[in-house]
């Protein structure tokens, strides 16, 4: 892997109030990088969404933490890790199928379908009882005369 730049890691409580404030730290963080609309508001979409995850799945009836970890490279790659200690996952596989859902209701069962299309790399460990992290990474388009990240 590439230098690391910058980071920054968040501990919050698995509130829904908090979903939000985790896309903007994230955004924020990231803005130094002069990222493209696009960019910022894809990362920002896949942060809520494994937030979220976070939120509803790992933590069904009871308030959890939620651990964001955030870092820069070289070269524009951002990487953002989202992890818990909640359930976990028991079959990976099935859970990242696009409208699978242990839910049912509203839930459309399309946060990993969409942290995948927003990210360009999105890998997920998780064990039962154990928790969830799901690590996801962006490279962001290098503009020209930003050395912020070239290194």
């Amino acid at each position: 892997m590439k230098k690391l730049l910058n980071e920054f890691k968040l501990r919050m409580l698995s509130r829904s109030s908090n979903e939000s404030f985790a896309r903007v730290a994230a955004a924020s963080f990231i803005a130094q990088l002069d990222p493209t609309i696009e960019e910022l508001s894809d990362i920002k979409t896949a942060v809520s969404e494994a937030v979220t995850n976070c939120i509803v799945h790992a933590y069904k009836e009871e308030l959890g933490t939620i651990y964001i970890w955030t870092r820069i490279f070289e070269g524009g790659t951002v990487e953002i890790k989202v992890r818990d200690y909640g359930c976990g996952i028991e079959n990976i596989a099935k859970a990242m199928e696009p409208l699978y859902t242990t839910l049912g209701g509203e839930r459309a069962g399309l946060g990993f379908a969409v942290m995948q299309s927003f990210m360009d790399k999105l890998t997920v460990t998780s064990a039962p009882s154990k928790g969830t992290c799901v690590t996801m990474s962006k490279k962001l388009s290098l503009r020209m005369g930003d050395n912020a990240k070239q290194g």
